[in-house]
């Protein structure tokens, strides 16, 4: 009698864990892509993009809209050099501060 009682629990254990281990995986990795872009601007307002006339430029988020500015010209040189393209050709195309 206590054989065939553990079989039949058993029998229904392993999927209830297989399925809660499964919506605990789905839970935890959308949240984890949603912190980590939080993160990236959190307490920065302003941004600027800097590009060259040849290769990748940068962006970059700043307190202030100079501080972004700067960061996102230094992105654009190291990355036109990186990339190939023409780092003295860099040059603030948009910046702006959110409300």
């Amino acid at each position: 009698m206590i054989g065939k009682t553990a079989r039949q629990c058993s029998s229904w254990i392993l999927p209830s864990l297989l399925a809660i281990n499964l919506a605990l995986t789905a839970g935890c990795a959308g949240k984890t892509s949603t912190a980590r872009y939080s993160a990236s601007s959190a307490g920065s307002s302003c941004y600027a993009k800097a590009l060259p006339t040849a290769g990748e430029g940068g962006l970059a988020w700043g307190s202030t809209l100079d501080m972004a500015r700067q960061k996102s010209m230094n992105n654009c040189i190291r990355y036109a050099g990186q990339s190939g393209g023409t780092p003295t050709t860099c040059h603030v195309v948009l910046a702006e501060c959110k409300n």
